[in-house]
């Protein structure tokens, strides 16, 4: 079998063009007959089928053979040789695709073992990276200091496993661009499926990008700031320059020329310099965007903002410079049960809010290329609730679809093989039941290289330990006033649902998450002060009663406690001493 570092190489050396799942012929041809996957044939009938790369098909056949897509269509017939799996009432989608994140590489923080990066979180991503930047960069004859490895490759870093990729499955996701997260200059990414098998088996594309932070170093050396920073950027693509032209001199004739010096670094730059690997800069904020927009126009870079929170304040400059955006849907919230004496968020961070959900809107109307990606969250539950809160915010429902499909394949080039229902494509599906872009839907089964997979939730054991579940008396404080609600939860591992009825209206709760420790926190639309906005409620469950602090957007912060009847009983527990 071939190394993974020997894939790298092999790969790398024919210019990144060539799909690692190509290379695996030999190595698996070598096998033994009974190693080997049996070839598996199945078809999904009856199913409402969107391929995204055309209409859809309201009553349809998906048949999957070999790991790959064989036919689509409405009249399509089952082979002989198919397991049948009735879809009445599912819908098939293309498999999920999260476009940035650091899923199955290790001592990867923000998203636990199977964390995300960029985004809302990006400086604190990069920073916890920082420390860890030794580990991922190995031994490399580099002259240059750690922080500034380009060289690094995701795939020598991938390491495959089941738990890291439940979280990811469980949210819909079936293949993922994941990048080493350390430094400056971070290396190189690799797109991979999240199926089963070794790293080798499950690499689709590598190298996909380069990758480029811009947190200054922690480390008290150079660059400490963010001015070092792109000084440190333009210094080391100016020397990629110098480098290849030394080198291609060199190349041409050897004679009385001083041999030039290696630089793995500087060589893994050259693709980028000559705008044949793109590069992935994770900027968020207006600034970091124009200066990574400005970066890339005066080296002619092949350029990716990654985050993009504030990406509708430039959108008119990326449209025009032809950048697209790779949007976190790690939309700001807290991440912690307040108590009753914690000072309220800062303005600022309310506005971050409100805006998060919207900008997808303004990106697609203003035409720019933008796809989602999982930008470090800590619940992945966060990963379709966000994309159906940026729907409810404006984007069209097929534009939503497309940033979690399509889009990102086209941005990353991998369309050819991801992103659509199309014959001959890897067979990666989601299935739901339900709408995907609308609240409600459920991730019932997934395809992953044309195996099914059945996702649960990502700490689905843990959160036993407490239960929300049941209609829940409660109280509501807001500014002195009391509000009677009635909170109908229903739980599902970490997963939080359910609906709040009462004097503050009503509505479905969304974006809802629950610790085993009790810790939960869900979003709702409330009626209040005669208009409509959504409250984030942030608490602790203990037996039968919760208690915790409520958020409505542009208002003050309250209080809210309440009951459920003990099970058996029909009587309500005494709420927690204040």
């Amino acid at each position: 079998m071939v190394s993974v570092p020997r894939l790298a190489r092999v790969v790398g050396a024919a210019g990144g063009t060539c799909s690692a799942l190509a290379l695996l012929a030999v190595p698996l041809a070598a096998q033994p007959a009974s190693q080997r996957a049996v070839p598996s044939t199945y078809a999904i009938t009856n199913a409402r089928l969107v391929p995204v790369s055309g209409p859809v098909i309201e009553k349809g056949t998906i048949v999957v053979r070999d790991g790959l897509i064989a036919a689509v269509g409405a009249a399509v017939k089952p082979p002989a040789d198919a397991r049948v799996i009735d879809g009445t009432g599912l819908t098939v989608y293309p498999g999920l695709i999260d476009a940035y994140s650091s899923i199955g590489l290790p001592a990867q923080s923000t998203g636990g073992a199977t964390g995300g990066r960029g985004g809302a979180g990006v400086a604190a991503f990069a920073a916890n990276q920082q420390a860890q930047s030794a580990q991922s960069a190995g031994p490399s004859i580099s002259p240059h200091p750690l922080g500034l490895r380009p060289e690094v490759t995701a795939v020598e870093l991938l390491k495959p496993d089941a738990e890291a990729f439940a979280g990811p499955q469980s949210a819909g996701i079936t293949a993922a661009l994941t990048a080493p997260g350390s430094g400056i200059f971070q290396g190189q990414s690799a797109f991979i499926t999240l199926g089963t098998g070794d790293a080798v088996s499950l690499v689709v594309k590598t190298p996909v990008t380069q990758n480029v932070g811009f947190t200054p170093l922690r480390t008290g050396g150079y660059p400490n700031s963010l001015l070092g920073v792109f000084s440190s950027l333009r210094q080391m693509l100016l020397d990629t320059q110098h480098y290849r032209d030394e080198q291609a001199a060199y190349a041409r004739n050897a004679r009385g020329m001083r041999r030039p010096e290696a630089d793995p670094s500087l060589e893994a730059l050259v693709p980028v310099i000559e705008g044949r690997q793109p590069v992935i800069m994770q900027a968020s904020t207006q600034r970091e965007i124009e200066r990574a927009l400005g970066l890339a126009k005066e080296f002619k870079l092949k350029a990716i903002v990654a985050g993009g929170s504030e990406a509708y304040l430039v959108a008119d400059q990326l449209k025009a410079a032809d950048v697209p955006v790779l949007l976190s849907l790690n939309f700001p919230h807290r991440t912690a049960a307040p108590s009753a004496d914690a000072d309220p968020d800062p303005i600022r961070v309310l506005k971050e809010r409100v805006q998060a959900p919207k900008t997808a809107a303004q990106l697609a109307k203003a035409g720019v290329k933008f796809a989602f990606e999982s930008g470090g969250i800590t619940a992945w539950t966060d990963f379709l609730g966000n994309a159906q809160k940026a729907v409810e915010a404006g984007l069209p429902a097929d534009q939503a679809l497309r940033a979690l499909t399509l889009g990102p394949a086209e941005i990353l080039g991998v369309a050819d093989r991801v992103g659509s229902l199309d014959a001959g494509k890897i067979a990666n599906l989601t299935i739901v039941r339900g709408d995907l872009t609308a609240r409600g839907a459920r991730v019932t089964q997934l395809f992953v290289d044309g195996k099914p997979v059945t996702p649960r939730a990502p700490a689905a054991d843990a959160a036993t330990a407490v239960t929300a579940s049941g209609a829940w008396t409660t109280s509501v404080s807001l500014e002195g006033t009391q509000y009677a609600v009635t909170l109908s939860l229903r739980q599902d591992g970490e997963k939080l649902g359910g609906s709040l009825q009462g004097d503050l209206g009503s509505g479905e709760i969304s974006n809802g998450s629950i610790g085993a420790d009790g810790a939960f926190r869900f979003t709702a639309t409330v009626t209040y002060k005669g208009g409509t906005e959504e409250a984030t409620f942030v608490g602790n469950l203990e037996g039968n009663a919760i208690r915790g602090r409520v958020q409505v957007v542009g208002n003050n912060p309250g209080n809210f406690s309440g009951t459920r009847p003990e099970r058996g009983t029909g009587r309500p527990q005494r709420t927690p001493q204040e």
